[in-house]
C-alpha cells in the first residue's frame, strides 16, 4: 500500500487521514477527517469501508468529537461523547466492529471518570490507538493461521474486498493470500467484481496487482462456471458480523458463492478477527442487514443503467449459514465446521 488505509496525524487534538476508496482505482486521493460529522459521512459513503477499518474509524471519530473542545467539565464532555457514539454507530448497522470499537473506547474513557477532562481525552485517544495497533497485529496472525488451509499452488476465489483497504494493515481474507505469497507459495486469485459498487474489481484487484500477485477479475455471474470447471481450489472471503452459531454476514453475493462452492465440492473459508463475532446474536437471521441507496444500482458511478423510477432492492450484505463454511480463520486459530460449541471455544476461550 502507498500509505495506510487509515492513520492518525498529530496528538490527541489531531486529525485522521484516510484513502478515499470511492476514487480508486482511477484516482489515488486522501481525505483529512477533522470531526465526527466528516467521519460519519466518510463511513456512510464508503470512502472508508471494511469492518475492521470502520471500527478504527469509529473510535477515532470519538476522539475527534472532544479533541479540540473547550468543555471544562467531565459531565459535559460525556454528553458530547455519548451523542457522538450514537451518531457514529448509526452510519452502518451491519458491521459489528464499528459498535465493538466505539463501545471499547467509551469504556476506556469512563474508567478515568473523576480524574478530569484531560485524563478522559487521553484515555480515549490511547484506546483508539490501541485498537488500531492491535488490528495490525491481528491481520498478521490471521494471515499466518490461514496457511493451514492454503495449498501450494493455490487458486483462490474471493468476493468483495477484505484486504489492506478494509483493515489497518494486511487484511483478513487477503492476509492469507499475502502471507502465502511471502512464504513462496504459488498463488493466483480470481476476484469477483462484486456488484453494484465493484469492490472486487476496483479494490481487491488494485491491491493484489500492487503486491505483484496474479489476479483476474471475473463478473459475479461467472463464479458458477469457474467453480464447476475446477478452476478454483478454495474460496476465502471476509465477514462483517458473525453470529454465535457461525453464520456469517458479508457483502451481498457471498451466500451465492458459498452455495456454489458447496455444490461443486470447493472448500469455502471465512477470515475474520474475533471482534467480528457478535455472541449476543444466536443466528444469522437476526443480523441487521443494511440497505443501500437505490442509485447505487440504477446510477452506479453516475451512469444510468436502469429506467428512471424503477423499484430497487439493494441490501449491502447477505448471510451465509455456517453449514456452508468449511472453517473460520481467526487470529486465535481455525474454527473448523463452525457451530455454537466450536465458535464459543475460540471466541470465549
Amino acid at each position: 500500500m502507498p500509505q495506510p488505509t487509515i492513520e492518525w496525524i498529530g496528538a490527541c487534538d489531531g486529525f485522521v487521514r484516510i484513502i478515499d476508496q470511492t476514487r480508486l482505482p482511477n484516482e489515488y486521493v486522501t481525505l483529512e477527517i477533522t470531526s465526527p460529522v466528516e467521519m460519519f459521512a466518510a463511513i456512510k459513503r464508503l470512502s472508508i469501508r471494511g469492518a475492521p477499518a470502520i471500527g478504527i474509524a469509529g473510535a477515532y471519530g470519538l476522539v475527534l468529537a472532544v479533541g479540540k473542545t473547550c468543555l471544562d467539565s467531565e459531565e459535559a464532555l460525556f454528553v458530547v461523547l455519548e451523542e457522538a457514539a450514537d451518531y457514529l454507530k448509526s452510519s452502518r448497522p451491519t458491521a459489528v466492529n464499528l459498535f465493538w470499537a466505539i463501545d471499547r473506547a467509551m469504556s476506556a474513557a469512563r474508567t478515568t471518570g473523576g480524574e478530569g477532562v484531560d485524563a478522559v481525552r487521553s484515555a480515549l485517544f490511547e484506546e483508539a490507538r490501541a485498537i488500531h495497533e492491535e488490528d495490525m497485529a491481528v491481520c498478521r496472525k490471521i494471515g499466518q493461521v490461514g496457511q493451514q488451509i492454503m495449498p501450494d499452488p493455490a487458486r483462490v476465489l474471493t468476493h468483495c474486498n477484505a484486504g489492506a483497504l478494509a483493515t489497518a494493515d494486511y487484511g483478513t481474507a487477503l492476509a492469507v493470500i499475502y502471507r502465502a505469497n511471502e512464504l513462496g507459495k504459488r498463488v493466483s486469485v480470481m476476484a469477483d467484481e462484486t456488484r453494484p459498487l465493484l469492490q472486487g474489481s476496483r479494490l481487491t484487484a488494485w491491491e493484489l496487482m500492487n503486491a505483484g500477485i496474479d489476479v483476474k477479475v471475473i463478473c459475479d455471474n461467472t463464479a458458477a462456471a469457474v467453480l464447476k470447471a475446477g478452476m478454483v481450489d478454495l474460496v476465502i472471503t471476509g465477514a462483517d458480523r458473525i453470529a454465535a452459531n457461525g453464520d456469517a454476514a458479508n457483502k451481498v453475493g457471498t451466500l451465492g458463492v458459498a452455495v456454489l462452492a458447496h455444490e461443486f465440492g470447493v472448500p469455502f473459508y471465512v477470515a475474520a478477527p474475533v471482534s467480528t463475532f457478535d455472541m449476543s446474536i444466536s443466528e444469522g437471521d437476526l443480523i441487521p442487514i443494511e440497505e443501500r441507496p437505490p442509485e447505487e444500482v440504477t446510477e452506479g458511478f453516475s451512469v444510468r443503467t436502469a429506467p428512471a423510477g424503477v423499484g430497487v432492492f439493494c441490501p449491502a450484505f447477505d448471510v451465509t449459514p455456517a453449514r456452508y463454511i468449511s472453517a473460520i480463520i481467526t487470529e486465535r486459530g481455525l474454527i473448523s465446521r463452525p457451530d455454537v460449541a466450536s465458535v464459543a471455544q475460540v471466541v470465549d476461550g
